[in-house]
């Protein structure tokens, strides 16, 4: 019986490809993510992954931060738990902006191992 057609290694994209050359895990988009949401989620992932006990739960702790506004653009700077960092110029300009909306944090997913 077919199984509809298509690639299914092409589905898992860069990520996917990641793993198959031999990283354990990847955080991979699911869909187009603005540059202000990646680089508040990867900011806080890598503070987080520090403590976390797994991967999995730093991504959700990098997730949740951006869903209570703990991590948010204001004044031209990306505010974090760790305090403020000015953004590069060509994203500077946007003044003072929410991250909370999940069009910022809910694409992103772990593939591979959580740990």
């Amino acid at each position: 019986m077919p199984d509809g057609g298509g690639d299914r290694q092409a589905e898992l994209g860069f990520a996917g490809l990641a793993v198959q050359a031999g990283v354990k895990s990847a955080i991979a988009s699911l869909w187009y993510v603005s540059d202000q949401g990646t680089l508040g989620l990867m900011s806080e992932f890598y503070t987080d992954l520090r403590t976390a006990p797994i991967k999995a739960a730093a991504l959700r702790q990098a997730q949740m931060d951006m869903i209570q506004g703990v991590v948010r653009i204001e004044s031209g700077q990306l505010v974090t738990r760790r305090g403020a960092v000015p953004l590069p110029p060509e994203l500077a300009d946007i003044g003072t902006q929410s991250l909370a909306h999940p069009y910022y944090w809910a694409g992103f997913t772990l593939i591979g191992s959580p740990w």
